[in-house]
């Protein structure tokens, strides 16, 4: 498990990196306001797994829920910066009414973005019950 607290220090501070590179090119998107809300997705999700990675000998799960909850905090992270990274290039406005306001993609964009966010939001909320159920408080015994 040590392998897994120091691989998630690692993404968090990659996601951090993709995050600060957004925010430069930010300019260069479509959708300008989308691409600022990549670069903070960015900074922020990469914070989240800093954070998670500083905890994580503490999560007390078992092996299987704990990997779970490992691949599911990956996974939300990085399709959450990706996701909302692709809306700044196509110009969705899917699930994003106020970043989105007078733009739109071509369907199969706005469609895929749609089916991104919401596997985000399921997959990220998941992860955060599993972390909160492994950091419960427990009997001393």
């Amino acid at each position: 498990m040590e392998d897994s607290k120091r691989q998630l220090l690692w993404h968090g501070m990659f996601l951090f990196l993709l995050g600060l590179i957004t925010g430069l090119l930010e300019l260069k998107f479509t959708n300008t306001r989308m691409a600022l809300a990549a670069h903070l997705e960015g900074v922020m999700n990469g914070i989240f797994l800093l954070a998670v990675g500083a905890n994580w000998l503490e999560v007390k799960l078992s092996p299987r829920l704990k990997t779970a909850a490992y691949w599911s905090l990956l996974y939300g992270t990085y399709a959450n910066w990706a996701f909302t990274t692709l809306a700044a290039i196509f110009g969705t406005a899917a699930l994003s009414p106020i970043t989105g306001v007078g733009h739109s993609g071509q369907p199969w964009q706005e469609t895929l973005i749609t089916l991104g966010f919401m596997s985000v939001g399921i997959v990220i909320i998941s992860a955060t019950i599993l972390i909160l159920w492994g950091l419960r408080r427990t009997t001393k015994s």
